[in-house]
């Protein structure tokens, strides 16, 4: 296993991040592929928003820039089109991405800017009371619907294909060797470059909707990836943890790749 110590404040520790959020693994997966890219780490931008995944900058060595409620790909394109020299990753979740900063997303994500984008989508807004989510699945418990959710959710990945995103991907924390395999490829893509990775809740997600801790949740999110959930349909791998009913699966890995122009050579040649 890589050191990445190096990567990381250590001052800033200890991180504030709940009993089984799968986030500290995503950052995990990040920082194993900036090492085996020997990205310059005076090189490399991070830039988030607002919500448990943005905390995630305050604890990395790089260039940090934490932005307004949403804006991060707007902040991150500004910097990109100052230092077009530089590395720009932008992590966001499913609240801060793609409700409040939907619009910027998108827009980022038409214009092909060059900037990797990481989604971490726990199906809540984890930080603020667990409301209800962009992509809260329809029928789960939230906050703002006890009841269950009656909105049908967003599919992040279909919907940034759409929008131009010239490199489109999803993983599972559950598989960081994937995850890292992933970011690696996105972080070496010229253009824009989505990742949404499939985190967990146990605070608000899993307790709102009996899914158990943070391991239970890992145990669950495994059955519902495509490539196992029919082979693990019957299998139970975690005391008090029903089997999936569901064996069609959540399809993973990279949907969607393209070369095509990026904005910052369009933007510098439009000014001329």
């Amino acid at each position: 296993m890589t050191d990445v110590r190096d990567y990381l404040r250590e001052w800033a520790m200890p991180h504030v991040l709940c009993p089984g959020c799968a986030h500290g693994t995503i950052l995990r997966a990040f920082l194993e592929a900036v090492k085996r890219l020997e990205l310059d780490p005076d090189k490399l931008a991070m830039v988030a928003g607002i919500g448990c995944s943005s905390r995630l900058i305050g604890y990395v060595d790089f260039c940090t820039l934490h932005a307004t409620h949403g804006r991060a790909p707007a902040f991150a394109t500004g910097l990109k089109l100052a230092r077009p020299d530089m590395t720009v990753a932008v992590v966001t979740g499913d609240g801060d991405g793609l409700a409040i900063g939907g619009n910027h997303l998108i827009h980022a994500a038409r214009r092909n800017v060059d900037l990797t984008v990481l989604l971490l989508n726990n199906s809540i807004y984890g930080m603020t009371g667990g409301q209800a989510a962009p992509t809260s699945p329809a029928g789960s418990v939230a906050s703002t619907a006890p009841a269950g959710t009656a909105e049908a959710p967003f599919d992040a990945c279909k919907l940034l294909e759409g929008a131009g995103a010239s490199f489109v991907a999803r993983v599972m924390a559950v598989d960081p060797i994937m995850s890292t395999n992933v970011m690696v490829e996105a972080l070496s893509h010229r253009g824009f470059s989505f990742v949404e990775v499939i985190s967990d809740c146990p605070e608000y997600f899993g307790r709102y909707n009996a899914l158990g801790s943070g391991a239970e949740m890992l145990a669950w999110m495994a059955r519902k990836e495509a490539g196992v959930a029919a082979a693990l349909a019957n299998k139970r791998y975690v005391n008090h943890v029903p089997t999936a009913s569901d064996t069609s699966g959540l399809a993973t890995g990279v949907f969607h790749r393209e070369e095509r122009p990026v904005f910052t050579g369009l933007s510098t040649q439009a000014a001329r």
